[in-house]
């Protein structure tokens, strides 16, 4: 499992490690009952603190993408496919919200940004 992180980003390390961990589960890079390194390992790999690993994995526990078992470590959690597709619905709101914001600020109009997602949809 390979998790790089930016120093530059504007995200907090732990939530930059929550949010590749998803994409690599969502992708299939990474399949249910995968297991994932420990918070020590990963964080001796990322020369990070280990609350900061754990953080990310408590938010990855609470959103349903791992399961940890105890004296076992951490695993990918069997994934049902309508929590994934709400997941890709969440990140494309996220999208298409910024998409309207830079069109109203620059006076792109409505008609001119559907086209352009039809296109890009029908691709």
């Amino acid at each position: 499992m390979e998790i790089i992180i930016s120093n530059s980003s504007d995200k907090p390390i732990y939530e930059q490690i929550s949010i590749q961990v998803k994409n690599l589960i969502m992708n299939g890079t990474l399949s249910a009952g995968e297991a994932i390194p420990s918070m020590r390992a990963l964080a001796k790999d990322l020369h990070i603190s280990v609350i900061t690993v754990q953080r990310a994995y408590e938010d990855l526990t609470r959103d349903g993408f791992i399961e940890t078992v105890s004296g076992k470590g951490s695993f990918v959690a069997a994934q049902n496919k309508e929590f994934i597709q709400e997941e890709q619905l969440r990140i494309a709101e996220e999208l298409l919200q910024k998409a309207a914001e830079i069109g109203r600020a620059h006076g792109i109009s409505y008609e001119q940004l559907t086209s352009i997602l039809k296109l890009f949809y029908e691709e």
